[in-house]
């Protein structure tokens, strides 16, 4: 058997082998949980509607998955794609922030749409359903502003 063959062979078992270690996956019993952003502040079914189908994949204890995450290793790299969205913001407890990182929350999220850097790009490619308008961001903008909330101010070249 030539090496080529034996290390494709290699490679063939690597894959089968790894598709019996599965990540848990994200999936609470409730989209809205007790501690959901609204639960916290009057949310606009508008905006919420927004919030679900553009950001909760990522960012709340509901992820809905595609029929790839079956295969393995994407399953591995979505699973570390949610965990790290939520590690920035999890709008299914954010009921329980402190106040002032909610507050900080609530800025990164009006920052976050109105540059363009969330949804990222990898996710748009698969899910041009997530695509935050024009029209979105005025929604959760206006909701943001209309918020009891005072955001910290920065410094010009600050990180926040």
């Amino acid at each position: 058997m030539s090496l080529l063959k034996k290390i494709v062979l290699g490679f063939l078992a690597l894959l089968v082998v790894i598709q019996l270690f599965r990540p848990s996956k994200n999936i609470s019993t409730e989209i809205i949980t007790a501690d959901d952003i609204s639960k916290k502040y009057e949310l606009p079914q508008n905006v919420h509607q927004i919030l679900i189908k553009k950001c909760y994949d990522c960012h709340s204890n509901n992820t809905i998955y595609p029929w790839y995450y079956n295969i393995q290793p994407v399953a591995w790299w979505i699973a570390n794609h949610v965990k790290d969205g939520k590690r920035h913001l999890d709008f299914s407890v954010f009921k329980t922030y402190p106040e002032k990182k909610a507050n900080h929350k609530m800025e990164e999220l009006s920052e976050a749409i109105n540059e363009g850097w969330m949804p990222l790009d990898s996710y748009l490619w698969i899910h041009k359903e997530a695509t935050v308008t024009a029209s979105d961001r005025e929604a959760i903008n206006a909701w943001i502003k209309g918020l009891p909330i005072v955001f910290e101010k920065h410094e010009e070249g600050e990180q926040h």
